[in-house]
């Protein structure tokens, strides 16, 4: 199988299904001599693992990290960062009564179209639980990342109906609010508009920002490798994500270029700044040194216990109720995911840019004899 890796100068391979003994990561080309432990994956972990509100799979998980490779007391070595996750709470059995039908909104069909096979026990690897590797990846990359100074925030902006009111975004509120909404009226409604999904057995899509601050000007490429369109990639390839925006996204086909255009002053100091950020902070496919603004539209959880319409392999019409431990929405889960990829994309493309110009060559390593 073919698309398990992802990144240029940082690689991460994740393997492993979502019924199998376990899933991990293995991370390739990360710099040596930055402090790492299991607590540092830990916390982002912790907040991805399922049955940890109302709002998630009653699925129980620890989702422990184990650092397998790539860390010597104390400090990444270089080395590939071997990361392995066990599976604890798996109960295949919810699945034996759909292991020839196709479930509605999962890759069922479309995976057994592709290799004539499929593991039928949650969808093994397009399961969402896949995203846990990524999580574990992305949280060694944030932490580089952090010291530089650049933070990465993301949360959901919207559930269903309800909408956040994003003119404060504070982390602590975020990670306290079981829909981590930056607002905590809004995370009431949103709780109690899913309760009401959850009662009717159905599901709730949403939409997830992310702001990224601290990254300098002149990170990404102009023509393939556009920041945007490696953040958009990395996105979407989140199984549950089915649209991407930057800046101010699809707005943006019903503006004027005077409305959409980001004008540029200098301040007191001397230092460059932008007027406005409609473009979200990456102009002509590069960063331009303001705020980094993300934003992804989630799908509702596929998984319902209503009836649908569907087919077995063997070709016959069928219905199907969905049954066993399933989220109501994705989107809180789904936020820590949201950060991992955006902080292994913004790594992997300042490494790159640091050869994209020969003066910086030199000065290194002319400073380095």
């Amino acid at each position: 199988m073919a698309g398990s890796v992802f990144g240029n100068q940082i690689k991460i391979s994740t393997f492993g299904e979502s019924h199998g003994p376990g899933l991990g990561v293995v991370i390739d080309g990360f710099p040596a001599g930055m402090e790492l432990n299991e607590e540092d994956i830990q916390k982002y972990l912790d907040r991805r693992k399922p049955g940890t509100s109302s709002l998630t799979t009653p699925r129980k998980e620890d989702d422990k990290a184990e650092i397998l490779s790539g860390v010597f007391e104390g400090k990444t070595t270089g080395c590939p960062i071997a990361i392995l996750i066990r599976n604890t709470s798996q109960r295949s059995g919810d699945y034996s009564k759909i292991a020839d039908i196709y479930r509605p909104g999962h890759a069922d069909y479309t995976f057994d179209a592709k290799y004539g096979f499929r593991d039928y026990r949650g969808g093994g690897r397009s399961s969402g639980r896949e995203t846990a590797a990524r999580v574990a990846a992305g949280a060694v990359c944030a932490k580089l990342l952090s010291g530089m100074g650049i933070d990465i925030t993301a949360y959901a902006a919207a559930i269903g109906p309800v909408t956040a009111d994003l003119s404060v975004i504070d982390k602590k509120t975020i990670l306290s609010c079981p829909s981590c909404m930056p607002d905590p009226a809004a995370d009431k409604k949103a709780v109690e508009y899913i309760e009401s999904c959850r009662q009717d057995t159905d599901s709730s899509g949403g939409i997830i920002e992310c702001r990224i601050t601290g990254a300098p000007a002149g990170i990404g490429d102009p023509v393939f490798m556009k920041l945007d369109a490696l953040f958009a990639g990395a996105l979407m390839s989140i199984g549950a994500v089915k649209a991407v925006e930057i800046g101010d996204g699809c707005a943006v086909s019903g503006m004027r270029g005077s409305e959409d255009n980001d004008g540029f002053r200098y301040d007191e100091e001397g230092k460059l700044y932008k007027t406005s950020n409609h473009a979200g902070g990456i102009m002509g496919g590069i960063s331009d040194g303001s705020e980094i603004l993300l934003r992804c539209h989630v799908k509702p959880t596929p998984s319902i216990s209503l009836p649908q319409n569907t087919v077995s392999r063997n070709g016959s019409n069928e219905n199907i109720v969905i049954g066993g431990r399933h989220d109501p929405v994705i989107v809180p889960r789904a936020v820590v995911v949201v950060e991992a990829m955006a902080a292994i994309v913004l790594l992997d493309s300042m490494l790159s840019n640091m050869t994209s110009k020969a003066s910086k060559v030199i000065e290194f390593y002319s400073n380095d004899q």
